[in-house]
């Protein structure tokens, strides 16, 4: 009788602590449904946002891409071509794709160039350097000034080009090696080669808020071991900045394709206001959309280039953690199979099948 007086006390005891268990998770389950809905509540300006300012205006778009429209007196006429206008771009305006195949070349070219440069420059501003903070502001102060027509000004008086370099003997000698396909963006490259580094400043400021993140630490042990700068660099800083630099590639082909100075850009818009019956706001929907299709096609080439190759230690910590969930599930399962031979032996000893004296086989 006294066993089971005291079994029935543990059993409230246990009754009780699992009430407040279960008050605890309910709490914050509560808690959790409460933040879940506040931060609903604030995203709702960004819907509202991306309702007017962006899936409207894609809607229309759309549409304009597969009419022709003409502006009268009283207002736009539409006239339903399906797919006229793209097959018509593709057909018969040699100019749009000119410039769509310089532009791919280009691009190609120029952004793992802005991104190298991007990095190199944000690693030698994370040293430790005098004014540190007058050098940052040096490589971001382009952002600021150069855009627009300051930026059309400085191109048009030879600015964005290395003046102490002979660019003739470069073009000569890139032309004379290479098919006229390859040899004319990379002259263009190198002929703006200041305007098309002006466009790191944004990035050197990513890749820098990536780099202040790594732990020294790290270093320090790396350095400890005999590991060179160089070593270094390959095995810790780059794994930790490669989200930063698909960041930043993604970036510089965004800012690069709808940049005011890219011809496709002034090709969309004379097209739009053209008084050609064939062209307007449809025609330059239709323009619109290819383009931007080779825009997404470019940033998933990259894409699929840095995301593929996957780093040799995060394989090794994904092993380690499932191995360490197995672990912990093989001691639940122990726990739970103790638990119930816990309790069967003291519900067999309160019935009286199992004295003091008598062990049994999961006892032993």
């Amino acid at each position: 009788m006294e066993e089971t007086k005291e079994l029935t006390k543990a059993e409230k005891k246990a009754q009780k602590k699992a009430l407040k268990e279960r008050m605890k998770h309910l709490k914050s389950g509560k808690l959790e449904k409460r933040d879940g809905r506040m931060g609903l509540f604030f995203m709702i300006p960004w819907f509202i946002g991306v309702a007017f300012f962006l899936a409207y205006p894609l809607g229309t778009s759309i549409w304009y891409s597969v009419n022709n429209i003409r502006t009268l007196p009283q207002g736009l006429m539409f006239r339903q071509v399906g797919f006229g206008n793209f097959t018509q771009i593709l057909q018969s305006d040699p100019d749009f794709i000119v410039q769509l195949v310089d532009y791919i070349t280009s691009t190609v070219l120029s952004v793992p160039i802005i991104v190298v440069f991007a990095l190199m420059i944000a690693m030698m501003l994370n040293m430790k350097i005098k004014a540190k903070g007058f050098f940052r502001m040096i490589f971001f102060l382009p952002v600021i000034i150069v855009s627009g027509p300051i930026l059309t000004m400085l191109t048009e008086e030879g600015a964005g080009s290395i003046s102490a370099i002979d660019m003739n003997a470069i073009t000569g000698a890139i032309q004379s090696f290479l098919p006229p396909m390859l040899a004319d963006p990379i002259s263009d490259l190198f002929s703006n080669m200041i305007t098309t580094l002006w466009y790191s400043g944004v990035q050197i400021l990513i890749f820098l808020s990536g780099l202040q993140k790594i732990d020294k630490s790290m270093y320090e042990a790396a350095k400890i071991d005999g590991g060179s700068g160089w070593e270094c660099f390959w095995k810790i800083t780059l794994p930790n900045v490669k989200p930063m630099i698909l960041l930043n590639v993604v970036y510089t082909i965004i800012f690069i394709s709808s940049n005011s100075t890219n011809p496709i850009i002034s090709l969309i818009q004379t097209s739009m206001f053209s008084g050609d019956r064939e062209k307007g706001f449809g025609y330059a929907a239709a323009m619109a959309w290819l383009y931007t299709g080779v825009i997404i096609i470019i940033v998933a080439l990259f894409a699929l280039v840095l995301m593929t190759r996957k780093d040799a230690y995060e394989k090794q910590v994904k092993r380690a953690k499932k191995a360490q969930k197995m672990e912990v599930r093989k001691r639940k399962k122990i726990e739970r199979r103790n638990r119930r031979n816990a309790k069967r032996i003291e519900h067999q000893r309160a019935q009286g099948k199992i004295t003091s004296r008598t062990t049994t086989r999961d006892e032993y």
